[in-house]
């Protein structure tokens, strides 16, 4: 029986499908349901869920990256899991439970290596992408054999991961050019608790922000014999830090010309940074706790989300005149948002109400609306092509 070309799966996507019609991935993408350990298969062409894939375990602090040529995502699951979806098919290609507790990963620039990074125990495992094989386990070892969690796991180019230890202060290489034999470089006392991270679009930078006091770790990924620079220390001097009711998200940052917009720890801003200088260039008054500063693909926009009690918000900071355009109000606990790869529209996931909104970006108009249960984050294919992320 053929299937219609606009479905591209057999029959409803029932596991197991062997029969794919012809067609590229460029405008798939998956949206993680993170109470029922699902993702829904979605196309952004005509903003519609195409099907469903079960049986990915714990997903509520889950994220995913994708194969090259975008046909696969790996979905990284709180219960360590890590697990490989086939976007044509509408399958679980392969699994694994490598951890007790992991938080996010990253794939290698030559698309042959996946890297897990996990909480318990603590450390990075390296696995191949064709197959869940291990091929390398990095303990997080540090001081007198104490083991930290590991978090802002990022790739960089040459084949190498990047990433920081929580309970130690450090930022380490990876450079898995020898998937068999990593070399690691370790850099020290880089500041307290790191929590985040994100490596920049061009592949040189990676910025670490901290939990443990004001300001971000900077590492020159060309030339990392310099060591950590510390940039924006003291963003809150003299000033009472709030509550921290989520933390806030640095992957997927905002990066407009040569500034960025980052969030601020404990602050209802949002701090503008000279990426020449890396120092602060300004700061924008939002609604409340920035969770993720995110740019429109051109640049001209900046997207933010909020913790507890804002968290039903979502602002758009115009870039030129640093000043809120819009607040919208998408629904209930706004987990994340993600554009589409030319940035014409962005979908925005709306947990407490099981539903994602697509809005146009122009116009602010609200383009479709998508029923998904407890939705949380939301991931196109169109990462494939990206470095760090």
């Amino acid at each position: 029986m053929r299937v219609k070309a606009a479905l591209v799966f057999c029959a409803t996507l029932a596991a197991g499908c062997a029969t794919v019609e012809p067609r590229g991935t460029g405008d798939l993408g998956i949206v993680v349901e993170r109470a029922a350990g699902s993702v829904q298969l979605i196309e952004t062409t005509r903003r519609v869920a195409i099907g469903r894939v079960d049986g990915l375990g714990d997903l509520s602090h889950a994220s995913a990256v994708y194969s090259r040529d975008g046909r696969y995502a790996f979905v990284f699951g709180r219960d360590g899991g890590l697990t490989k979806v086939d976007l044509l098919r509408g399958r679980v290609e392969a699994r694994v439970v490598q951890s007790g507790n992991s938080v996010g990963g990253a794939i290698s620039q030559d698309g042959r290596l996946v890297a897990v990074a996990n909480y318990a125990p603590g450390g990075v495992k390296v696995f191949a992408a064709d197959s869940l094989e291990l091929v390398a386990d990095i303990p997080a070892v540090y001081g007198d054999g104490r083991r930290a969690k590991v978090v802002g796991l990022e790739d960089a180019p040459g084949n190498r991961f990047v990433f920081s230890l929580f309970e130690a202060g450090e930022i380490w290489l990876a450079d898995l050019s020898a998937p068999n034999q990593p070399v690691i470089t370790k850099f020290h006392d880089i500041g307290r608790a790191p929590y985040d991270a994100l490596v920049t679009p061009d592949g040189r930078y990676y910025l670490a922000g901290l939990f443990g006091e004001d300001g971000l770790a900077l590492l020159d990924l060309w030339y990392p014999e310099r060591g950590v620079k510390r940039v924006l220390g003291g963003y809150g001097k003299g000033q009472r830090k709030l509550p921290v009711y989520k933390m806030p998200h640095l992957e997927g940052w905002a990066l407009a010309g040569r500034f960025a917009f980052v969030p601020a720890v404990g602050r209802h801003e949002v701090l503008v940074v000279d990426t020449e200088t890396w120092r602060e260039a300004g700061r924008i008054a939002v609604a409340g706790q920035p969770v993720f500063v995110m740019a429109r693909p051109d640049g001209r926009q900046v997207w933010v989300n909020f913790a507890l009690p804002h968290n039903g918000v979502v602002q758009v900071i115009d870039t030129e005149s640093r000043r809120i355009v819009q607040t919208l109000k998408p629904g209930k606990a706004v987990l994340h948002m993600e554009f589409t790869p030319r940035g014409e529209a962005v979908w925005i996931s709306a947990r407490d109400d099981d539903r994602v909104v697509v809005y146009d970006t122009a116009s602010f108009t609200r383009l479709a609306q998508i029923a998904a249960r407890k939705p949380s984050g939301i991931f196109f294919s169109a990462r494939a092509i990206r470095t760090g992320l």
